[in-house]
């Protein structure tokens, strides 16, 4: 078993249920600290090869994921990972497909779809979920 995110770290989002999940652009370089066991990418096309446990969700800049199924199942995933795994998820810039994924992923955990977009601009990233269209996503998101 491994240890979960320091959840004073940068870009590292506590959800309701207390799990830590790490979100970080890839523009960027990884994160000092220890790799995650699981990286769920958000991207156009497939991302660079990690050492570690990687998903890819198609997903393209400034829009919504190119299979919502797909998504919910890897959010299902991750969420369930996340007990005693670091999880992370990125895109290029770490602010609109990831904030909105984490929005999702909190509302799997227990938050209600119209208060998540908040949630997550008040413990990840003030510029989390960047479309109007993402907001609506996850209001919308069911699972």
């Amino acid at each position: 078993m491994t240890t979960t995110w320091n959840p004073g770290a940068t870009g590292v989002l506590r959800l309701p249920s207390g799990r830590l999940v790490r979100g970080r652009p890839l523009a960027r370089p990884v994160p000092e600290g220890p790799e995650p066991d699981l990286g769920v990418y958000l991207l156009g096309k497939a991302p660079p090869p990690v050492p570690w446990e990687s998903r890819w969700v198609r997903w393209p800049d400034f829009r919504l994921p190119a299979d919502p199924a797909a998504l919910a199942r890897e959010l299902a995933a991750a969420l369930e990972r996340a007990a005693d795994e670091r999880v992370e998820f990125a895109c290029l810039g770490g602010r609109g497909r990831t904030g909105t994924a984490l929005a999702c992923l909190a509302v799997l955990d227990g938050v209600p779809a119209a208060e998540a977009v908040a949630h997550v601009r008040e413990h990840y990233s003030p510029h989390a979920v960047e479309t109007r269209r993402q907001a609506r996503f996850v209001v919308d998101f069911t699972g």
